[in-house]
């Protein structure tokens, strides 16, 4: 293919240039060098990121630490010594080197008992530091691995900071992940559900949550998952059934990890008013402190409520949570307690749309527009809680543990799915009374060991897991409803009985898991080996509660990865992964109906590069996945499919220049099915996956008002199937967004404003494909505004 050729071209040249990067190395503070300096006042993050990279040191700090500080400057000739002391003059905060010879901020302390919990310490556990732009931390948590390196990990990682989110004004994971191009959202603006495709492939589609919190699946709440209580939302590409084990509802595209805020050093007291257009106000408060002589003991307690119309036309949507994140922080033992609660109220949620087959798929309406019936109404709840510690039983090994889980009640009076029936825009949906009830239990245990033999470092890890969920479901159903997409029609409520909810399904999954990463040559050469043995018991039940099929198989999933560092700044890898999929149970309406296959094992290899600049960092990745599945043909029900995705990931972020910030990528895709039971398919492009999807984002610190950050960013994603038969498709779609925030203080209190236009153009386009072909509007023209004031 010629873009895999270009991609090996391109690592070829990067493999050329990376000399240049060993030269850019970072040095020590040192007080003989001196170096003329011209950086104006203005925000302290962004003066000491422009100081690290004409000073040519490695910086990194967490962006909350240096929020709302206002920098002096620094004009003249300075050491770097005497240049930091500057910069961070009357700030509270000094620049602490760390044992790689880069830097980070720690605040200031007059007296440290040898026992006291202070900022520069880092616990094992602790969060990897973030890039001098603030977006896009530098490293993150690999499931049973534990944290790690991004040069370090043989595998695709981002991680997107709490800064990102607030300055994005993001409200769930899905806002968030916008910013990655090898991701794309599924869900509905204005809809109950968020849903993803991450290389191609889907992950959250379904009632059973595939989202993985603090490293777990079974926490992070069911059908989406809100940013208020969110440090990090990190991004793991591939399959990852040994790190995380197996998906709860097989996904194998990647792993979305929702890390939990933490208390902070230092006590916070933040409030951000906001709204978006048409007039939905909201309010968030994040409140931080530590108790004791030694401040062993934390609490962060993050609480919010939204509530008014939205800018689609008949909707409003009310959000109410809390999140209480308990810690303790020992000389060897650390312990979290998070307990999340959220609801959300929808009138006339936004739903996916499905067309009839041979119908020309009609150009899409305004975002605005909404065909859900404005009767309709959709109520979910969720709980969820989580118990983890690690203790270091001595400095080289340390056990942990996980133990908790979830419950999710949803309940909506709604017409379902509209169906497009002509290219005039008709619509018909079948509107339903909906109860679905889904609990989750998660509980794990394991130890982490590094040890020597010989000239060979080792990191072992190991792990004993349990997940299990069971679903409840009712539905009633009413008469037909017929609209149009673009002239909706008002239709009167229907009088449909409230259901049942037996329980239809209950999932356990159980493994255990061993991994070893070896290193020699000072980590310049790292392989990472592992394997995880995976149970998977499956249960259906009929309406009146009898086990219609059961199911129970075992596998074994292997990794192996290497990393090659041959300069301080590049950083080769290679992986080889597998991910699990229950295997299909062959439906009623098939001749060998209630036959059960074996678990679908999903293939991943991938070869990349990473450059690390200092102050920002590029990757270049290749990657082929391959994953089976079952089609009904000819009436038989059979495991004859598969699809295979190849692609090219080339990302950038971080200060590429003083005050200038990028964050984009642009991920290619050669996705087909190349084995299926219906002839006609095999070659096409299965549904839903675009042959190019690009973003690129930019802020730009002006000279001519301090504190002034000027934002703006597009979103491309080309054409999409909706069906397997390559008969109808989503035209390509670009998406504008731009903005400005203001940082400074008012009453001496640190605040930021903030304002977005999304779709600046409001461009009308459909915006995604599920798997099973519903597919989604785009979202309108939305105006969104924040104030945070910290206290």
């Amino acid at each position: 293919m010629p873009v895999i050729r270009s991609a090996l071209l391109s690592l070829a040249l990067i493999s050329a240039a990376c000399p240049l990067a060993q030269a850019a190395a970072p040095t020590l503070l040192d007080t003989a060098t001196v170096r003329a300096y011209n950086i104006a006042p203005g925000p302290l993050g962004a003066t000491l990121s422009s100081f690290a990279v004409e000073a040519g040191i490695a910086l990194s700090f967490e962006p909350s630490i240096a929020e709302g500080l206002i920098s002096p400057g620094l004009s003249g000739n300075y050491s770097t010594e005497a240049a930091v002391t500057r910069l961070l003059a009357g700030s509270g905060l000094d620049m602490v080197p760390r044992n790689d010879g880069t830097y980070t901020l720690a605040l200031r302390r007059l007296t440290l008992a040898p026992t006291t919990v202070s900022a520069g310490a880092r616990p094992s556990d602790a969060l990897p530091p973030v890039y001098a732009s603030g977006q896009v931390a530098t490293g993150g948590r690999l499931g049973m691995l534990g944290n790690a390196d991004v040069m370090d990990a043989p595998f695709s990682v981002s991680s997107y900071t709490e800064s990102l989110i607030k300055d994005q004004q993001a409200t769930t994971v899905g806002d968030v992940l916008e910013r990655d191009s090898s991701v794309r959202s599924t869900g509905q603006t204005g809809g109950i559900v968020d849903s993803f495709f991450i290389r191609g492939f889907p992950v959250g589609e379904g009632n059973l949550g595939e989202l993985a919190f603090d490293g777990v699946y079974g926490v992070a709440s069911n059908y989406r998952v809100f940013t208020e209580y969110a440090e990090r939302i990190e991004v793991v590409k591939g399959p990852a059934a040994l790190l995380y084990g197996m998906s709860p509802n097989s996904a194998v595209g990647g792993v979305i990890n929702v890390v939990p805020k933490r208390s902070l050093d230092e006590d916070l007291t933040r409030f951000t008013a906001s709204y978006a257009e048409d007039a939905q106000l909201g309010n968030h408060i994040d409140i931080s402190r530590r108790f004791g002589e030694e401040r062993r003991v934390g609490m962060r307690f993050n609480g919010s409520l939204r509530q008014g119309d939205t800018v689609i036309d008949e909707q409003s949507r009310d959000v109410d949570l809390g999140a209480l994140s308990l810690d303790y922080q020992g000389d060897r033992l650390r312990a979290n307690l998070d307990l999340i609660a959220q609801q959300e109220k929808f009138t006339a949620a936004s739903r996916p749309f499905l067309i009839a087959p041979g119908v020309e798929l009609p150009s899409a309406a305004n975002g605005r527009t909404n065909v859900s019936q404005a009767w309709g109404w959709a109520h979910t709840r969720d709980k969820s809680a989580l118990l983890s510690g690690e203790y270091d039983l001595t400095d080289a090994l340390s056990v942990f543990a996980h133990a908790g889980g979830g419950k999710s009640a949803v309940a909506r009076l709604s017409d379902q799915t509209p169906t497009i029936v002509n290219a005039a825009g008709d619509t018909s949906s079948i509107p339903g009374y909906y109860k679905f009830n889904v609990q989750r239990y998660t509980v794990d245990a394991g130890a982490r060991l590094r040890f020597d033999t010989g000239p060979v470092s080792h990191s072992t890890a190991v792990q004993v897991s349990r997940y299990r969920d069971e679903l409840s479901r009712g539905i009633t159903s009413g008469p037909v409803v017929l609209s149009n997409l673009y002239h909706p029609i008002d239709r009167p409520k229907p009088a449909i009985a409230e259901p049942d909810t037996p329980k239809v399904s209950a999932t356990e999954l159980s493994g255990v898991a061993l991994a070893d990463t070896l290193s020699v040559l000072d980590q310049r050469l790292q392989v990472t080996l592992g394997l995880r043995r995976q149970t998977i018991a499956s249960n259906n039940y009929n309406a009146a509660g009898a086990q219609t099929s059961a199911y129970d198989d075992v596998r074994t999933t292997p990794l192996f990865g290497v990393v090659i560092k041959p300069w301080d700044q590049v950083s080769f890898y290679y992986n080889y992964l597998e991910g699990l999929g229950k295997g299909d149970v062959a439906p009623s309406t098939a001749a060998n109906a209630g036959e059960i296959f074996a678990p679908y094992v999903s293939r991943q290899q991938e070869l990349g590069v990473k450059l690390d600049y200092g102050s920002f960092m590029s990757t270049l990745a290749l990657f082929q996945i391959k994953k089976p599945s079952g089609e009904l043909v000819a009436g038989t029900f059979s495991v004859q499919g598969e699809q295979r995705n190849r692609g090219i990931e080339l990302n950038l972020f971080g200060e590429v220049a003083r005050g200038t910030r990028l964050l984009g990528g642009v991920t290619l895709l050669d996705a087909q099915l190349i084995q299926t039971g219906i002839a006609a398919n095999r070659g096409n492009t299965p549904v839903g996956v675009p042959a190019v999807q690009a973003n690129l984002w930019a802020e730009w610190d002006t000279s001519w008002i301090e504190g002034l950050t000027l934002t703006g960013g597009a979103i491309y994603t080309g054409r999409q199937y909706v069906d397997q038969a390559n008969t109808q498709s989503l035209e390509a779609w670009t998406r504008l967004d731009l903005g400005a925030r203001y940082t400074t203080r008012i009453a001496q209190r640190p605040t930021t404003l903030r304002a977005t236009v999304q779709n600046l153009l409001d461009r009308e386009y459909w915006s995604g494909v599920a798997s099973y072909g519903a597919f989604s509007q785009g979202a309108p023209r939305t105006l969104l505004l924040s104030a945070t004031v910290d206290f």
